[in-house]
Protein backbone atom coordinates (compact mmCIF):
# COMPACT_ATOMS: atom_id res chain seq x y z
CA UNK A 1 0.00 0.00 0.00
CA UNK A 2 1.33 3.63 -0.59
CA UNK A 3 1.42 6.72 0.47
CA UNK A 4 -1.18 8.25 -1.24
CA UNK A 5 -3.70 5.14 -0.58
CA UNK A 6 -2.87 5.76 3.78
CA UNK A 7 -3.85 9.32 2.93
CA UNK A 8 -7.04 8.60 0.96
CA UNK A 9 -7.95 5.98 3.58
CA UNK A 10 -7.46 8.55 6.36
CA UNK A 11 -9.35 10.89 4.97
CA UNK A 12 -12.68 8.64 4.14
CA UNK A 13 -12.32 7.37 7.51
CA UNK A 14 -12.59 11.54 8.91
CA UNK A 15 -15.42 12.38 6.14
CA UNK A 16 -17.31 9.30 8.08
CA UNK A 17 -16.34 9.78 11.30
CA UNK A 18 -17.03 13.61 11.04
CA UNK A 19 -20.69 13.33 9.40
CA UNK A 20 -21.81 10.56 11.19
CA UNK A 21 -21.92 11.38 14.64
CA UNK A 22 -24.09 14.84 13.65
CA UNK A 23 -26.40 12.49 11.68
CA UNK A 24 -27.00 10.51 14.56
CA UNK A 25 -27.36 12.98 17.13
CA UNK A 26 -29.62 15.05 14.64
CA UNK A 27 -31.69 11.92 14.51
CA UNK A 28 -32.11 11.13 18.34
CA UNK A 29 -32.84 14.45 19.00
CA UNK A 30 -34.27 15.81 16.41
CA UNK A 31 -33.02 19.64 17.19
CA UNK A 32 -31.59 21.35 14.27
CA UNK A 33 -31.23 24.85 15.89
CA UNK A 34 -27.31 24.93 14.78
CA UNK A 35 -27.07 23.75 11.73
CA UNK A 36 -26.70 25.91 8.55
CA UNK A 37 -28.89 25.16 5.55
CA UNK A 38 -26.59 25.40 2.91
CA UNK A 39 -23.34 24.57 4.19
CA UNK A 40 -25.26 20.92 4.43
CA UNK A 41 -26.84 21.23 1.23
CA UNK A 42 -23.46 22.10 -0.51
CA UNK A 43 -21.95 19.13 1.44
CA UNK A 44 -24.66 16.61 0.34
CA UNK A 45 -24.01 18.01 -3.41
CA UNK A 46 -20.15 17.48 -2.87
CA UNK A 47 -20.38 14.32 -1.38
CA UNK A 48 -23.47 13.32 -4.37
CA UNK A 49 -20.97 13.88 -6.96
CA UNK A 50 -17.73 12.48 -5.55
CA UNK A 51 -20.46 9.51 -5.06
CA UNK A 52 -20.93 9.34 -8.54
CA UNK A 53 -17.74 10.17 -9.92
CA UNK A 54 -16.48 6.85 -7.82
CA UNK A 55 -19.08 4.55 -8.71
CA UNK A 56 -18.36 5.45 -12.39
CA UNK A 57 -15.14 4.51 -12.28
CA UNK A 58 -15.08 1.27 -10.06
CA UNK A 59 -18.09 0.58 -12.58
CA UNK A 60 -15.88 0.73 -15.48
CA UNK A 61 -13.07 -1.36 -13.49
CA UNK A 62 -10.87 1.07 -11.58
CA UNK A 63 -11.43 -0.07 -8.22
CA UNK A 64 -8.99 2.66 -6.62
CA UNK A 65 -12.03 4.59 -6.51
CA UNK A 66 -14.25 2.06 -4.42
CA UNK A 67 -13.22 4.30 -0.72
CA UNK A 68 -14.02 7.45 -2.70
CA UNK A 69 -17.41 5.94 -3.77
CA UNK A 70 -18.49 4.33 -0.26
CA UNK A 71 -16.99 7.37 1.79
CA UNK A 72 -19.29 9.77 -0.23
CA UNK A 73 -22.38 7.63 -0.33
CA UNK A 74 -22.09 7.41 3.79
CA UNK A 75 -21.81 11.20 3.79
CA UNK A 76 -24.29 11.85 1.18
CA UNK A 77 -27.16 9.78 2.83
CA UNK A 78 -25.94 11.43 6.01
CA UNK A 79 -26.29 14.74 4.63
CA UNK A 80 -29.76 13.95 3.04
CA UNK A 81 -31.29 12.83 6.37
CA UNK A 82 -30.04 15.82 8.24
CA UNK A 83 -31.35 18.08 5.36
CA UNK A 84 -34.38 16.82 5.65
CA UNK A 85 -34.79 16.92 9.42
CA UNK A 86 -34.11 20.84 9.31
CA UNK A 87 -36.32 21.07 6.67
CA UNK A 88 -38.72 19.42 8.52
CA UNK A 89 -38.12 21.61 11.17
CA UNK A 90 -38.01 24.70 9.84
CA UNK A 91 -41.13 24.45 8.07
CA UNK A 92 -43.05 23.55 11.02
CA UNK A 93 -41.65 26.06 13.17
CA UNK A 94 -42.96 28.49 10.48
CA UNK A 95 -46.62 27.16 10.88
CA UNK A 96 -46.74 27.44 14.57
Amino acid sequence: MDVITIIAYIGGIAMVFGYLPQAIHTMRTRNTDGIAMTTFLLMGVGSLAFAIQGGYACFNGDTSFMGIFVTNVITTISSVIISAIKIHNDFFKKKK
